[in-house]
């Protein structure tokens, strides 16, 4: 008897059109968990690396997460994986809403797609039920109007669809999939494109087991009703009033101009204002107390969610204010574009033609003001239209292909995708250490666990890690020793770094929703889920028998597996850099330093390689010799050395909590008020 999880997977094959029920290796789900790290070992498998993305033989995984569908909390994601056209590397994008339950219910934890339809399709699960259909006649609707023609075409509003819109179909780079009110971006939508696959719709009614079902209802409904009242848990971005800490702190335009001051009680009164009156409603995702999500019908558009810092980004790309953000959302979410990526690309054509490198030959009938030139790039770009053909590819490759020193425009990609416009005062040794070695296309998807500063006052500071249930006690140490608005130490960083991205790899497993725990951590450290209790939750479902030290070896198997793929690709330490411009101080002898000693703590050799200690140690034997074999290592190697950390100090107990922390008032507009941010820079 399997529990969570379904024990099948469907294997669709679009160029033939055969469909396959196959059960999986429970032991896949030992070793990695579920969610991504079982996709990374299938394309580990199954895709070399010589295989293009853009081929028949690259895979697409859409993977729940382990614990997707349980009566556990926030656990409703679904991943999409595959090798990504715009890196060339693994591309992981996790989404929320209502698919991964759903699939699950139909009897299925994942679907891998092979191949390459020869006309639109679309997958249709009912259960047992499985069929490739045509999708002729959806070609070219956007992906929300896709999703209700499926809903009112199979007589059923409960079916949950997947789609892509014009984006995705066009094959642009940075083509999201769309659903309900979540999205996958950082290069899976244009894989679905290519692989001509429009939809996946899903209906399931069966029953899904977990290991301890008495224990496991009663712990979980107590843990939904402390995480809906608890402020230190959800997503706030999209729907908190006070917005000045990114709108003063980020880069307006293409990542190039601070407007520090911006933000004033004034606007935030009418931003309010405007907001509440395109509000629909809040909505949450499956199975979650926190009604994260903002429903929202501007003037001439259909309602949709807005979704976490989207309602920021195009604003501030355009220079313009919040009513804009809200009609591009409307258009970018329905074309399918990955946001983030979209506003910059298109913030940088708008700089190219203010620099005459673009001109009226290129950008025919180009309207005056920048909030109708965001639509008009959104359309050129999604439907390959003239120079939006080269735009479509993506930042790095528009800024080659256009030459005329548009290359020196280009300064906002790390490893050729279209980073958030964080532009920092100094380089910060953390986010130096993410935004370079992170296997993850966004910074977004690497950083939360730790807090971003330091609490000036020593009494709050302590209070704050006494409370501290999620954090091993070294990250507690490292807080009460950093000194507010400085960098912490080289080991700090490291393991800051470290810990921030193997959280994210909890919940890319598991299915566990982010803003609940890997990425709200840095808001008052009180997260539902961290190393500690996601055992337990695993006891319960599952019924694997782990503890923290386990899972952290689990999770830290899945990561060098990702690493080894992209090594075997070709990323190397060259790749690892981050824009020249992105801090305005920087440290190059420091921070050659503290790459090549966190390649060290990680494992890994001068080269960014993980090395056969540590693929050994970690269970990834296989890895070691097809890197020998393809003399990526030689196997003598003595960088690298495998070491494992202890999560557990001396007389700390190993059984579980699942309290949340508690507090007042936490939100992000409370955090503004502190001493730390007033007139300080970033």
């Amino acid at each position: 008897m399997r529990y969570a999880e379904t024990g099948y997977d469907l294997e669709v094959d679009l160029t033939t059109g055969n469909i396959e029920r196959v059960e999986s290796d429970p032991e896949l789900t030992l070793k990695h968990i579920g969610g991504n790290g079982v996709a990374a070992k299938i394309i580990w498998d199954r895709v070399s690396p010589e295989t293009d993305a853009f081929s028949p033989d690259n895979l697409l995984v859409v993977s729940a997460g382990l614990m997707a569908g349980t009566p556990v909390p926030t656990a409703n994601r679904t991943l999409f994986c595959t090798i990504s056209p715009v890196t060339n590397y693994f591309s992981n994008s996790i989404m929320g809403g209502y698919f991964a339950p759903e699939l699950k219910y139909a009897g299925y934890d994942r679907i891998i797609f092979r191949g390459k339809a020869d006309k639109l399709v679309y997958l249709y699960i009912n259960n047992d039920v499985v069929e490739l259909r045509d999708a002729s006649h959806l070609a070219g609707l956007g992906a929300q109007a896709t999703a209700y023609k499926l809903k009112d075409e199979l007589g059923d509003m409960r079916v949950q669809v997947a789609a892509i819109g014009q984006a995705g179909e066009n094959r642009v780079y940075y083509a999201s999939v769309e659903h309900s009110n979540a999205s996958a971006s950082r290069g899976v939508g244009v894989i679905m494109g290519d692989k001509r696959l429009k939809a996946i719709a899903v209906r399931g009614t069966k029953d899904l087991r977990v290991a301890h079902p008495e224990e496991c209802f009663n712990v979980c409904l107590k843990h939904s009703q402390d995480i809906g009242t608890s402020p230190l848990n959800g997503d706030l971005m999209a729907i908190e009033w006070n917005d000045a800490f990114h709108h003063d702190n980020f880069a307006w335009g293409n990542s190039r101009v601070r407007q520090r001051g911006y933000w004033s009680q004034a606007l935030e009164d009418r931003w309010k204002d405007y907001t509440l009156s395109i509000r629909d409603r809040l909505q949450g995702c499956f199975n979650c107390p926190k009604n994260c999500h903002l429903i929202v019908k501007p003037p001439g558009y259909n309602r949709y969610a807005v979704k976490c810092y989207g309602k920021g980004v195009w604003h501030m790309a355009a220079f313009k204010e919040i009513e804009f953000s809200f009609d591009a959302m409307a258009v970018s979410q329905e074309l399918g574009f990955d946001t983030y990526a979209a506003s910059q690309t298109i913030a940088y054509a708008l700089e190219l033609y203010d620099e005459g490198i673009l001109t009226d030959d290129d950008l025919p009938d180009f309207p005056e003001d920048s909030a109708d030139r965001f639509f008009y790039m959104m359309d050129i770009i999604a439907h390959r239209k003239g120079i939006g053909d080269i735009f479509a590819d993506g930042m790095w490759r528009a800024a080659k292909a256009i030459g005329k020193g548009a290359e020196n425009f280009e300064h906002n990609c790390i490893k050729k995708f279209e980073q958030l416009p964080l532009k920092l005062g100094k380089i910060n040794y953390t986010y130096y250490l993410m935004y370079c070695c992170s296997d993850k296309m966004a910074i977004n998807q690497a950083e939360g666990s730790y807090p971003q500063d330091a609490t000036s006052d020593p009494a709050d500071r302590q209070k704050f890690v006494d409370e501290w249930i999620s954090a091993p006690e070294r990250f507690k140490k490292f807080y009460m020793e950093w000194e507010p608005r400085t960098n912490p130490t080289y080991e700090a960083a490291m393991n800051i770094a470290d810990w921030n991205e193997i959280m994210h790899y909890m919940d890319d497993s598991t299915g566990l929703c982010a803003f609940c725990s890997s990425f709200r951590g840095q808001f008052g450290g009180g997260t539902a889920y961290h190393i500690y209790n996601v055992p337990y939750f695993l006891k319960l479902t599952h019924g694997m028998e782990i503890d923290a030290e386990d899972l952290w070896r689990a999770l830290r198997r899945n990561r060098n597996l990702v690493r080894a793929i992209n090594v075997s690709r070709g990323l190397r330490r060259e790749d690892e850099r981050p824009p020249e411009d992105h801090w305005a101080v920087r440290e190059p002898e420091n921070e050659e330093r503290i790459i090549m000693d966190y390649y060290e703590f990680k494992g890994w050799t001068s080269d960014g390689i993980p090395s056969k200690d540590t693929l050994v140690g970690l269970g990834l034997d296989y890895v070691a010799d097809e890197f020998i074999k393809r003399g990526i290592l030689t196997g003598n190697e003595t960088e690298g050395k495998f070491v494992e950390l202890p999560l557990y100090t001396e007389g700390m107990s190993r059984e579980a909590t699942t309290m949340v922390r508690k507090a007042d008032e936490y939100t992000l507009t409370e955090r503004l008020k502190t001493e730390k941010y007033e007139g300080k820079d970033f």
